[in-house]
Parts: C-alpha cells; structure tokens; sequence
C-alpha cells in the first residue's frame, strides 16, 4: 500500500499538531480520539476491526511491516513522516515507526445488573502501568466489563501500551466514587457477591476475618473490588463488600503492587470454573 502523499518532514505540520493533542486527556475528550502506538497495538486494532482515522509511519516501518495494513479498514492512504516527525507524535522514547488514531471506545453502558456475571471495580487507581496491566489480565480472566472510580485515564497511550490492546476491547465505564458505589448496589440487589480485596488481616464491623482468596466460590456472580495503590479501597465502598480476601504471602514485604495481586484473584475464579471444583480448603 503506498503512503498518501510526500514524505512529511516538519514538525510543524498540521496533522502533527493535530495528533499531538492527543498526548493529553482534554485533547483525547474534545476530539473524541485516541492515540496508539507502536506495531502490536496496530495489529489488535486490525484483530478487532476497527478503523484508524489517521496512520502515521516511516519509510523504514512501510518497508518492513507494509503487508499488515492489509488487514485494516483504512480509511484513508497511510501518510509516510520523517523518524523526527514520528517522534513528536509518538509518547515513547524510542517509538518503533508507526502511529494511528482513532476513535475512543463508547463507554460501557449499564446493562442489567443480573446481567454480568464478573465485574472488576478499581477505585482511584493511578498508576497508568498498574491500570494497563490490570485490563490485559481482566481480559484474560473473562471480566464481563471494568468500572473504574476516577483515577487514570483509561484511554492515555502508556495504558494502551501497557494493556498490549486490552483497553480497546474491555467493556469499561469510568465516574466518581458515589456512581461506583450506586452501580455496586445494584449488583448486591441482583445477589451479586462484591469481594473486596485487603491487605489486613484484622476483623471487620462484624467480627468476620478475610478469607485467603481461594477460600471463595468464585463460580459466584462475583464483583472484585481493588483499591488506589497507597490508600487502598475507599471506607464507604469496603463496607459494601459481602466478602473480604486476602493473599498470604511472606512477611518480608508489606504488601503486594496491586497489578501483582489482582492476577491470582482474577483468574482463581478461571480455576474454579475449569475443574467444576469446590474452593480449595484452608492449607
């Protein structure tokens, strides 16, 4: 496929300032884009149909991975740009030769809460690294869509990179703390189970001492709630949980990255459901 029109060598350029807009979270809402970067991403594009409204790449790139543009619905020719030109559009360091927008997924609308049977609620996660990785594996893990409670911007290009896609394909809902909680009330009305992950192990308002993780019957229609790195879950959204887990782990650290922890907490439920199994008993 051969590039719209002659190489693009000044930063300047209309298009250039255009996408660079999309480097922050005003400019990704007023346009309604975002932005992805790099070969892998441009590949779960093409795996999930959707359509860039602008391609970026070098010469160099074309040359060495032109066949996969094949695989999108472009819209339009790919515009060939100067290495120089690719970096002031790209965020990373040493970008690997192409680019492409388009358009922010629509948020997840709130289907009916009986409905879902896996949600994974994060509350004021911040990390853009810890966020990303988290979509990759709640995707893996077969969460039926992702709520987020402010925190970071679910669309930024270092979430993209870090979910390698997932964040494009996850249904997700993001609001503030009080929405979160209303939709999590929802879910216990339809007999949902909402499982707050602590790291602590002292007894709640009720005498009750959190369970390790594999404890629970995730085969459950299950809500997983996770906390902000630093200050963990909110009072007022912890007090909702029906349940409360843990994972044992050595003393020699505090605590786990919460990206870390949520990995055996999703996919415990996988287990569960593969072996037809009931919860493991206490070791």
């Amino acid at each position: 496929m051969e590039p719209t029109s002659a190489l693009v060598t000044s930063r300047r350029n209309p298009l250039v300032k255009r996408l660079r807009t999309l480097h922050r979270s005003r400019g990704r809402r007023e346009a309604g884009l975002v932005l992805a970067e790099g070969t892998h991403l441009l590949e779960e594009v093409a795996r999930l149909g959707l359509m860039p409204r602008d391609l970026l790449c070098t010469e160099e790139w074309l040359n060495r991975h032109g066949h996969l543009l094949g695989a999108l619905p472009l819209p339009a020719q790919p515009v060939l740009v100067s290495p120089e030109v690719l970096a002031a559009v790209a965020t990373t360091e040493q970008p690997d030769g192409v680019v492409l927008s388009l358009a922010a997924p629509e948020p997840a609308t709130a289907p009916a809460a009986n409905g879902l049977s896996f949600v994974l609620a994060l509350d004021r996660l911040q990390d853009p690294g810890n966020l990303g990785t988290l979509m990759r594996t709640a995707l893996a893990a077969g969460v039926d869509a992702l709520w987020l409670a402010d925190g970071a911007d679910p669309h930024q290009p270092k979430v993209l990179r870090a979910s390698a896609g997932a964040a494009l394909a996850l249904p997700l809902w993001r609001g503030e703390g009080p929405e979160l909680g209303m939709r999590l009330r929802g879910l216990t009305a339809a007999g949902t189970q909402l499982v707050a992950a602590v790291v602590t192990d002292a007894v709640d308002g009720a005498g009750r001492r959190p369970l390790p993780y594999w404890q629970l019957d995730w085969t459950r229609p299950t809500a997983l709630l996770l906390g902000n790195e630093g200050a963990g879950l909110a009072p007022e959204l912890e007090a909702l949980a029906s349940a409360r887990v843990t994972i044992p782990h050595s003393a020699a650290v505090e605590s786990l990255n919460v990206a870390v922890a949520a990995a055996p907490l999703l996919l415990e439920r996988w287990r569960q459901r593969l072996q037809g199994a009931e919860p493991w008993a206490a070791p």
